[in-house]
């Protein structure tokens, strides 16, 4: 059995959340944890190249009767995407402790 491989593309507003989650992580707590937890990330964002429909719907979306995106995660942080043919676009990473109702509007549906 073959499993299909699908090709990861962060859009740049993805890549902005890594670079900034990294800062406030290297700013606060130090080079190390923040090298860490960006490994995480990039772990959770390669794994989705296997089995991208694994990732459950986000509840604020889903609510809005919104099914093209899914998330999978690294607690606290968040990694919202959508499996476009071959594709996984990656369109925001982001602490889920914040509000993101506000971040998911903005960003997904250009609110």
């Amino acid at each position: 059995m073959t499993i299909k491989k699908y090709e990861v593309l962060l859009t740049e507003g993805a890549r902005r959340d890594l670079d900034a989650i990294f800062d406030y992580i290297a700013e606060n707590d130090g080079l190390v944890h923040a090298d860490y937890v960006l490994e995480r990330l990039l772990e959770v964002t390669e794994s989705l190249s296997r089995f991208p429909e694994r990732g459950a719907y986000p509840q604020e979306l889903l609510l809005l009767g919104i099914k093209e995106y899914r998330q999978s995660a690294f607690k606290p942080y968040r990694v919202i995407y959508r499996v476009i043919n071959q594709q996984v676009v990656i369109y925001l990473i982001m602490d889920g402790r914040r509000d993101m109702q506000s971040a998911l509007a903005r960003r997904l549906l250009g609110a």
